[in-house]
């Protein structure tokens, strides 16, 4: 299997790499369009700034590759985001795969103070679609970001910070987490390796 994984300098890909390796599987990081239309499996990771990001994709021509991708592909926090339509990060226009738009957190609600970024473990609420098979509702998977995708009908797990937001999504061969599989323990390599068996 070639599980090709997005190469345009966002950060957080060699961990990635690492939690592949760890259940026996070898990704290949790479930019290069005729790699990535040929993989078996796309993972698209990043951890960033949203418009350094997609200028990033647009110098290599990704822009309009990514979206019309027919194998299985996971979006992975920032990976996740740019799959959006827009996001409010500097007033970013997206990939467009979800007709979703990315907002920051709230950091006050009612008489309640939040800290912005959210960095940390937080619970999977509601997880359906086979990503998670053998996820419990409650399980935690780790999260690191200010940004956020609001519940919508393409959710397949949803958390809470401040207000119940979006943890993972879901449109025909499109995934994708808010969260870091690849950070999260045994959940996340169950997620993992549950999107290699898709």
């Amino acid at each position: 299997m070639q599980l090709a994984i997005i190469d345009y300098n966002a950060g957080n890909v060699q961990s990635v790499l690492f939690a592949l390796e760890r259940l026996g599987i070898k990704g290949i990081l790479t930019n290069d369009i005729d790699t990535i239309k040929n993989a078996d499996k796309v993972i698209f990771p990043g951890v960033g700034e949203a418009s350094t990001a997609m200028n990033y994709l647009k110098k290599y021509n990704l822009e309009d590759v990514l979206p019309n991708l027919t194998q299985p592909f996971l979006g992975i926090c920032l990976g996740m985001q740019l799959m959006c339509k827009h996001s409010d990060e500097n007033d970013t226009d997206c990939l467009g795969i979800f007709d979703l738009n990315v907002t920051k957190f709230p950091t006050h609600t009612d008489n309640q103070k939040f800290k912005v970024p959210q960095i940390g473990w937080n619970q999977l609420e509601n997880p359906k679609s086979p990503l998670f098979k053998n996820i419990k509702e409650g399980d935690y998977a780790y999260f690191v970001h200010s940004f956020y995708v609001p519940k919508n009908d393409f959710s397949i797990a949803n958390s809470t910070h401040s207000l119940e937001y979006c943890a993972a999504l879901h449109r025909d061969n499109f995934y994708a987490t808010q969260f870091h599989p690849e950070k999260s323990a045994k959940v996340g390599a169950q997620i993992l390796k549950n999107f290699i068996e898709l």
